[in-house]
Order: C-alpha cells, then sequence, then structure tokens
C-alpha cells in the first residue's frame, strides 16, 4: 500500500445503536443525532436571523426531510435534479448554484427555484430573459484560500469557481439582487471571518448593491469545537453592517457525527506478513472521500496500528488495488462475520456511492434513540445497478 498523508477527522464518538441484526453493509442515521445538530442550526438561525440552507451535495438523505424542513429554510441545489428533489420533498426555499447550465437545465430549474446563482456574466446574459421573478445572483471568488487540501478549494489558483475581482463586470449587474461566495470545506468560523474580511475589501461597492448574499458551504458548525458564539457574532455584525439577508449552505453541518456504516469481515488473509481483512463494503464505491480527501475514518473500538494488541489492513470489496480503507488495530482478533462500525459516514456517502464493479450498494437506515429500534428505509440490488446502465 503506498503512503499516503491522511488526516483524522474531528468526530465525536457514534450514536449508540445495537447493530447486532443490522444486515450489511448500511448506513444508518440515527434521529437524535440529527436533531441535535438542526437545534444548533435553528439557534443561529434565530440568533442572527440568517437563513440556513440543507446543501443537497453533502446529504440528501429525503425520508428525513420532514424533520429538516422543522428547523431549516430550504435546500441549496447543484442540479435541476437536486432542485427537484428539494422541491418535492422539502417544499421550502430553493436555491441553485452550478458552474454552468445548460439550456434544459433553465428550462427546468425555473419551474422549481427561488434563487438562482450563475458562475459568469456570460451565463447571466445568456439566461436572464428567462428568469422572471427568480432572484438572481453572481457568485465570486475572493482568491483567498483557507482550504488546504486542493482538490477542494474552490480558491486555488486557476479555480473555474466564482468570479475574480479583476474579471467583475459591475457594468452587468442589474437584475443580480446577490452575491454568492464558496471558500471553505470542513473549517471553522475563523476561516470564515478571514475570508469574509477580503470579500468585504475587494467586492465592496457590489456589497453596497445586492438584497442578500450567501456564503456558501464548508462551516463546520455542528462539529464539538466549532465556535458558534464567532459564527453569531461574524453574521449578525455582517447583516447590520450592510443590511442584507444572509444564507449560509451546510451539508456536513446538518449530518455530522449522525451516522455509521456498519460492514462485516468477510475474509482475512496474510500478505507478506500484513494481515488484512476484507469487508463487504469499499472506500472507492461507499465512502469515497477516504481515497479522495484521504481521511482514516473511525472505528468504534479500534485505534491506530500498535495501539492494540492485533493490527489488520482493512481492505475494500472492489478490484480497485487501492481500495484500502487503512490500517487499525483490534483488542482481540478479528473473525469472518465481525462487524465494523464506521463513524461520521452520512454525509458525502449515501450523495457519492457508486456500483462499481457491480457490487451491492449498503442499504440506509433510520435509528430511533427512544425506542432503540433501527428501520431500513432503503435496499438495494440488481436492478439498482443495471437501471444505471443500458
Amino acid at each position: 500500500m503506498n503512503e499516503r498523508v491522511v488526516h483524522d477527522p474531528v468526530v465525536a464518538p457514534p450514536p449508540d445503536i445495537d447493530v447486532s441484526g443490522v444486515e450489511t453493509p448500511a448506513y444508518i442515521v440515527d434521529l437524535g443525532r440529527l436533531r441535535s445538530n438542526l437545534a444548533i442550526l435553528g439557534d443561529v438561525q434565530a440568533r442572527t436571523g440568517c437563513k440556513i440552507l440543507l446543501a443537497l451535495k453533502g446529504f440528501a438523505m429525503w425520508s428525513v426531510f420532514p424533520v429538516v424542513g422543522e428547523y431549516l429554510a430550504g435546500i441549496a441545489a447543484s442540479s435541476p435534479h437536486e432542485a427537484r428533489l428539494g422541491r418535492e420533498q422539502l417544499g421550502k426555499e430553493v436555491h441553485a448554484y452550478a458552474p454552468a447550465y445548460s439550456e434544459a437545465d433553465i428550462a427546468e430549474l425555473v419551474t422549481l427555484v427561488d434563487h438562482v446563482v450563475f458562475n459568469s456574466f456570460a451565463q447571466w446574459q445568456r439566461f436572464r430573459a428567462q428568469m422572471g421573478g427568480i432572484a438572481c445572483g453572481m457568485r465570486v471568488n475572493p482568491q483567498h484560500s483557507e482550504v488546504p487540501v486542493p482538490l477542494y478549494d474552490p480558491c486555488a489558483a486557476g479555480s473555474r469557481l466564482g468570479v475574480t475581482r479583476d474579471q467583475f463586470r459591475a457594468d452587468l449587474m442589474d437584475g443580480l439582487s446577490g452575491l454568492h461566495f464558496h471558500t471553505l470545506c470542513e473549517l471553522g468560523s475563523d476561516a470564515l471571518e478571514r475570508t469574509l474580511a477580503v470579500v468585504e475589501e475587494k467586492f465592496d461597492a457590489e456589497l453596497r448593491r445586492v438584497e442578500w448574499v450567501n456564503f456558501g458551504g464548508g462551516h463546520h458548525i455542528t462539529r464539538p469545537d466549532y465556535d458558534v458564539e464567532r459564527l453569531v457574532r461574524i453574521v449578525s455584525d455582517f447583516r447590520a453592517r450592510r443590511g442584507v439577508e444572509v444564507y449560509l449552505e451546510p451539508g456536513e453541518a446538518i449530518a455530522i457525527n449522525t451516522g455509521i456504516l456498519v460492514s462485516s469481515v468477510l475474509d482475512l488473509v496474510d500478505s507478506s506478513g500484513v494481515q488484512i481483512a476484507i469487508l463487504d463494503t469499499s472506500a472507492t464505491a461507499h465512502m469515497p472521500d477516504v481515497l479522495e480527501m484521504p481521511y482514516r475514518p473511525v472505528i468504534t473500538g479500534a485505534g491506530r496500528p500498535g495501539e492494540h494488541p492485533h493490527s489488520y489492513r482493512l481492505g475494500g470489496l472492489t478490484c480497485l488495488a487501492g481500495d484500502v480503507i487503512g490500517d487499525y488495530s483490534f483488542p482481540r482478533r478479528l473473525a469472518i462475520g465481525d462487524k465494523l462500525v464506521f463513524a461520521d459516514m452520512a454525509h458525502y456517502t449515501m450523495v457519492k456511492n457508486t456500483t462499481f464493479n457491480g457490487v451491492r450498494l449498503p442499504s440506509i437506515a433510520l435509528h430511533d434513540p427512544e425506542t432503540r429500534t433501527v428501520e431500513v428505509v432503503r435496499r438495494f440490488g440488481y436492478p439498482d445497478y443495471k437501471n444505471r446502465l443500458s
């Protein structure tokens, strides 16, 4: 296995769920944890007057949208399909942004959304006549990087996301009622504060002309170490000074620490002295950010190699040589059939997973902490694989 620079996520202990009877693989979302996150976000809204949207790119488990709708103002979509899901299943505000829209995209979006954010003035000019009463905005790129991983940095050199100061067309702002910036990924309110200072410096004149500003996503508001009071101060101060509506559209903050992925050990092999456990899940197919970020997910009861007596490399089910979740140690030897519980597996898993190799997608389930019951709300099978192809 090639060495990868990985980081350990900041996560809370996973929810206490009895997985003994769970058919694997399965994502399980805890309703208690979900409500706790939403309550924090609802409190931020109440104290600042901002509106928080669920970014479906991070979490789109629509069976819990009735719960989400009790707290949040709406959804942020990146495509007509996400916009339709939000409109049909949540029924509150629907905002859309994409790096570019096709004619077909716009024709569908205008029937679904309340806000559309454009990525360039060329697209704005092309489609503005079709917007009708939809609130329109422009995404800006303040060219201020806070994200350490280039793959996830919207402000990396040569980024296609947002209009930079030197390319901004103030003469084409008529009809635009808002600005949007999205510069963060899994970051705290300190990063937002630094970014906002740059945005205000570079786009002060434009901010004076708009009615709303979308601060984008990447705000880890419900992470245990996030400074919520700082966020409240930042948003409240900005709204007071600028007199505008403020939107936030986190994806992870809604679902962080709410879910687990339960997997079973299928086989145990020895490769040149390395003990390997092959699981019925996959990093590349079921939790792709493990390889893309990359990061090392937390497993209940496991530690780093050498921390406990028995160390294993955990491998996925696909034929990809690099389908490796990481190296872990356990207090006892693993056995075929053992269940492993991966923490914080609700966001950027279900929305990004694939059927590579034809592997079955994990079931989706809900855990009710009051009754301590697990309800499977979706199982996947051969038709789900077949229907993606032709």
